[in-house]
């Protein structure tokens, strides 16, 4: 109820603001002419219309309806009356100053429309207070999945950095191991190519088979498959172990590797250290490309 008072009390104090100065202007205006009692008739008259109308408009909205024609009816009383104060306005030597409030009819009537479009849409405290809950839930909500959100994007940002750091330790110690093993790998293929290493392990190797060399062939860096024993095959030369190279590569399409080579090269029974298939394979590709 206190809530309407803010649109219903301006609307009742302009209606009869304007309904007093109707009435004034009315008798003062035509008072001159015809009896004063006739004057007051005809103000009476029409402010009495545009009351009338809009406590018909009142009840009909207090029932939940409306109706057009009254109020078309409403709004022409209101047109009339400032109809009327606005030609008294011009008849008069401060035309400004009656102008000034010849507008208060049609204000008035204003006024309870906006009081009309209040009502229809005033809710009860109850539906008021469900509102307020639901809104409240909503911001809850609304905060609840922003903190989750960061939380989980720290959680994110927490996990990429300690995937970045395994990853970068895990790189450093590749990198020391594969420096280690190719130093290792360079000193062992050095050691080989020696001219003393073979009389050097012929000094400290007992010799198995009279006349026999001890061999000590580099050891094969990656994965081998075993290969099942075979006789002592003789030695091939540089142009049979070409051919055998060339044969072997051009076997299928594309062209073997190196490391498929000679897999298949001892598999087939071949033999020959790995310093002369290596040269035979420089050799083949070269004159290839």
């Amino acid at each position: 109820m206190k809530k309407q008072l803010v649109t219903v009390a301006p609307a009742v104090a302009m209606t009869v603001v304007s309904m007093v100065l109707t009435l004034a202007v009315v008798v003062m205006w035509l008072g001159g002419s015809m009896p004063w009692q006739i004057a007051l008739v005809v103000g009476l008259g029409l402010d009495g219309g545009w009351l009338a109308t809009l406590a018909y408009e009142r009840r009909l909205a207090a029932q939940g309806d409306h109706s057009t024609p009254v109020t078309v009816v409403g709004w022409a009383f209101g047109l009339a009356a400032t109809a009327v104060l606005v030609a008294h306005a011009l008849s008069e030597e401060s035309t400004g100053a009656w102008l000034a409030v010849s507008w208060l009819p049609l204000g008035a009537k204003a006024l309870w429309l906006v009081h009309g479009m209040w009502e229809r849409t005033a809710l009860t405290a109850v539906a008021l207070d469900a509102i307020r809950g639901i809104q409240q839930e909503a911001r809850d909500e609304a905060a609840v999945a922003r903190a989750r959100l960061r939380a989980q994007a720290g959680t994110e940002e927490t996990r990429l950095m300690a995937v970045t750091e395994a990853g970068s330790r895990v790189a450093r110690v590749q990198a020391t191991t594969a420096e280690r093993l190719s130093g290792a790998w360079a000193t062992l293929e050095a050691a080989r190519q020696g001219e003393g290493t073979a009389r050097a392990l012929t000094c400290v190797t007992d010799r198995v088979t009279p006349g026999a060399q001890p061999r000590w062939e580099l050891p094969i860096w990656g994965p081998f498959e075993p290969v099942p024993a075979l006789d002592a095959a003789p030695a091939l030369n540089d142009d049979e172990l070409d051919r055998i190279v060339t044969e072997l590569r051009t076997s299928e399409t594309p062209p073997l590797s190196y490391r498929e080579l000679s897999l298949r090269f001892r598999a087939a029974g071949h033999s020959a250290s790995e310093t002369r298939l290596r040269a035979a394979w420089r050799r083949v590709t070269t004159t290839a490309s």
